[in-house]
């Protein structure tokens, strides 16, 4: 299955991985590149000099393409970007802002540069820039969310825009790709299918969590501050939203939350711990390779969208 997206970036399935924070380090990015996807390192809030090593380590797995993910929030956030270009990773997509006072030094390296928007007028200033591609996320999706759907966003931003637009959020087989397909994406990102693929590298716990989630298990915190998160409920999120609606101050429901994500994924903590999924997480029953994933939702996309005949 060609698209605008497989030439873009070179690769063999119009499938990219999400670059969520803790857990998408060079195992799954490399993975996910090997099986024909596109792996990306999240950098999240860690300096240059972290983000360089991963990069190498995924180049000692794999000779595929992948890219990296700022979080444009990050302390980091201009030394990573620098680094990112003098790496020339095939491409950087961003998060948690607007990248467009980098776009010119990762242009000049040769990186493809793709953003993550949750709204047209984002969208359009991004193309307005010269950005290779964007990624429109629906609220459906894990971690920081924006406020519309992936059903409604993602065909708004195919129409008003003309590069290449990738889906993302609520999406985890090949019914949620072929759908997005139909909306007019050139391709898909995952993230919770991806976080318990076996070469995620996080908290068996965390793995568990997910799978045994139920489609009323996600839960938003953080409306009152502006920056809403999509996670599984359990304690913390109980007390959180107990705070929220008391009205708490934004320094004490961030101090609820610091150092929550490390907690899940890598102490395997998911009753105090921020346990980011998406709403799909409900979908997922079953453990499996990167290259399993990939191949079963490209299967069962084909077959939907005519590419392909059983029998």
């Amino acid at each position: 299955m060609k698209t605008r997206i497989t030439e873009l970036l070179g690769i063999q399935y119009p499938i990219l991985q999400g670059g969520m924070a803790q857990v998408a380090e060079h195992h799954l990015a490399a993975a996910v590149s090997e099986a024909g996807g596109f792996g990306i390192l999240g950098a999240a809030a860690l300096p240059a000099g972290a983000v360089r090593e991963e990069i190498r380590k995924v180049r000692e797995l794999t000779d595929k393409p992948f890219g990296v993910n700022i979080m444009l929030m990050s302390p980091y956030a201009e030394e990573v970007a620098c680094m990112a270009a003098e790496e020339r990773v095939a491409a950087v997509t961003t998060g948690a802002g607007n990248p467009e006072k980098y776009l010119k030094k990762w242009q000049d390296a040769g990186v493809k540069v793709i953003p993550v928007v949750a709204s047209v007028a984002l969208a359009k200033r991004m193309e307005r820039c010269h950005v290779d591609a964007v990624i429109a996320e629906g609220m459906e999706s894990g971690g920081h969310i924006g406020s519309q759907t992936t059903m409604t966003l993602v065909p708004q931003v195919v129409d008003a825009l003309s590069i290449p637009v990738i889906a993302a959020g609520g999406i985890a087989d090949g019914r949620g790709f072929a759908a997005a397909r139909m909306l007019g994406a050139d391709a898909v990102q995952m993230g919770t299918r991806f976080v318990v693929s076996r070469e995620a590298a996080v908290h068996p716990d965390y793995k568990a969590r997910v799978l045994k989630a139920k489609d009323i298990d996600s839960e938003v915190t953080g409306l009152s501050t502006g920056h809403p998160v999509r996670c599984l409920r359990n304690k913390m999120t109980r007390e959180y939203l107990r705070l929220e609606k008391e009205g708490a101050s934004f320094e004490e429901l961030e101090h609820l939350t610091l150092g929550g994500l490390r907690r899940a994924v890598i102490d395997g903590d998911v009753m105090n711990g921020t346990v980011m999924a998406g709403q799909i997480a409900g979908m997922i029953a079953k453990e499996q390779s990167c290259r399993e994933i990939i191949e079963e939702i490209m299967a069962s996309a084909e077959e939907l969208l005519g590419y392909r005949t059983v029998g």
